[in-house]
């Protein structure tokens, strides 16, 4: 299994960055692919999970109405759309697959090395 996450870097306060995720070594299109995040200090968090389809696409509350995440299995991809960034959004990013959270904290079995997102001015 791997999951090869790209597109990080600087971004300003309101800004936008997109991320992109190659997942490969399994059937992707029976697999849910996550996106979730580890700020400094702090434990992994879910960000945000499109349905196998496509369909249906669910975001952690804090997301809702600034990400936007997409599921391409042609292309064995996954991107998330980061508009009207904030401070708190700085963190490595990864995707992952099979993501279990509970209470709060997140943990997974696969993720990639992540890419790192910095919200400054």
């Amino acid at each position: 299994v791997q999951l090869l996450e790209s597109g990080g870097g600087l971004g300003q306060p309101w800004g936008s960055l997109r991320l992109s995720c190659s997942p490969s070594g399994f059937s992707f299109s029976i697999y849910s692919t996550h996106c979730v995040r580890q700020a400094s200090v702090k434990g992994l968090e879910w960000v945000s999970t499109p349905s196998n389809r496509g369909k249906d696409r669910y975001y952690a509350d804090s997301m809702k109405g600034r990400f936007t995440i997409s599921r391409d299995n042609a292309k064995n991809s996954v991107s998330l759309q980061m508009n009207s960034l904030k401070s708190e959004d700085t963190a490595l990013y990864f995707c992952a697959r099979e993501v279990y959270c509970s209470g709060g904290y997140c943990s997974t079995n696969y993720k990639g090395q992540g890419t790192q997102v910095t919200v400054s001015s």
